[in-house]
């Protein structure tokens, strides 16, 4: 990693003109004092990391279930090993750290239990209530669900912070883009504009791709731990291979989770390399001079090489097809779709077993208000609560 070759693009300051500055942030949708103490986007980081949406990703699903062992990626550790990569990347490039801080912890509130085979539960049950996105219930809980504070629902965070959170893939709305906006997104924009047919701040692009280095690097790093990846698969994988051939050849006789760290370390270098060199070459290009024109460009900023982006996609589908569907995941999580759709039909159908101030929320049963109400709350169970629920909805011992 070069550093001396970045500071082209660094103030007297060593910050980026195109950083989204605290000072300049758009702020809050209900003014409040600031902080003396801490900046605009500092504070948002710590609401996240204080919110009880950030708690519960401790025990709800990457790849592995709870029960399966202390050492596999939670939601919680992903959120940690994003944040550690996207403030590395933005410390190289100048850009705010705390900003890529707060995205990065903020990015999997809205996952239900049991990781995408989750999700997808939750989106077939919610079909004809407006489907369930995992974005769009991150923005929900940050605007509307956690309730903390005496004066406001949600966390009340910057404009910057929301912006990110709900758009660090890109556009959601504009030319070329047909997809239905989710109800959460769709209801928010009503309220404050998010910019939606723009591209995000360099910070939140960041966050994005370190969202992708870091699932394909520890994915790899659980598989191979759990049994479902062996060293000879993962020599045969496009992009990872060669890097542990290498390893395999540097190290002979080297206990097999040092190997197993080792390639993985070495996977992430080169994707940040990469990136780095890539985004230093789009500065380059668009002389790009503050935050506001980030957005404005019409494409990413931030970026991989078209050859690394390739490379990343092809090893995406060898560990779709050899991990992720392999068939000990597939059983695992076809138990826990029919755990959360029972639980959420059994909760539609008959709302009066909600806890009490849930059932306040609700509507008439089969509603679409109250599908709303019980999606929201059994996307915020974890993996281990959806299962005691479950368990006291379908137990014939009648437990209380």
């Amino acid at each position: 990693m070069n550093v001396e070759s970045d500071n082209i693009f660094l103030t007297a300051a060593g910050t980026s003109p195109w950083a989204c500055l605290p000072q300049a942030s758009r702020g809050r949708l209900i003014a409040e004092p600031e902080s003396a103490t801490r900046s605009v986007f500092q504070r948002d980081r710590d609401r996240i990391v204080h919110c009880g949406a950030f708690r519960r990703l401790k025990h709800k699903t990457q790849v592995f279930v709870y029960y399966e062992g202390d050492h596999y990626r939670t939601r919680l550790t992903h959120s940690l090993e994003v944040a550690q990569i996207a403030r590395s990347i933005c410390r190289v490039l100048g850009l705010n750290e705390d900003l890529a801080e707060a995205l990065a912890l903020a990015h999997d509130l809205g996952h239900p239990p049991f990781g995408h085979a989750g999700e997808a539960a939750l989106d077939a049950c919610m079909q004809q209530f407006g489907g369930f996105d995992h974005n769009a219930q991150a923005l929900r809980i940050v605007t509307r669900l956690e309730q903390r504070y005496a004066a406001f629902d949600g966390l009340n965070l910057t404009w910057e912070t929301l912006e990110g959170l709900v758009k660090h893939n890109g556009p959601l709305t504009g030319s070329g883009i047909e997809h239905t906006l989710p109800m959460a997104i769709r209801e928010y924009a009503e309220i404050q504009d998010l910019e939606l047919h723009s591209y995000p701040s360099a910070e939140a692009q960041v966050t994005a791709l370190a969202d992708d280095i870091a699932y394909c690097a520890h994915d790899i790093d659980d598989g191979l731990r759990a049994g479902l990846l062996d060293f000879d698969q993962m020599r045969q994988a496009p992009f990872a291979g060669p890097i542990f051939e290498n390893m395999i050849e540097r190290y002979p006789g080297v206990a097999r989770g040092r190997l197993i760290n080792e390639a993985v370390r070495e996977l992430i270098g080169v994707m940040v390399d990469d990136l780095l060199a890539q985004t230093r070459q789009h500065v380059r290009r668009e002389r790009v001079f503050d935050a506001a024109h980030v957005r404005e460009l019409g494409r990413p900023l931030v970026a991989f090489s078209a050859e690394i982006e390739q490379s990343i996609v092809a090893l995406k589908a060898y560990l779709q097809t050899h991990m992720y569907r392999h068939y000990k995941v597939n059983r695992v999580m076809s138990q826990a779709k029919r755990v959360l759709v029972e639980t959420f039909t059994r909760f539609l159908e008959e709302p009066e077993l909600l806890p009490t101030e849930w059932q306040l929320l609700c509507d008439k049963a089969g509603s679409k208000a109250t599908a709303r109400i019980v999606c929201d709350y059994v996307a915020g169970m974890t993996d281990r609560f959806a299962l005691e629920e479950h368990g006291r909805l379908f137990d014939l011992q009648l437990k209380i």
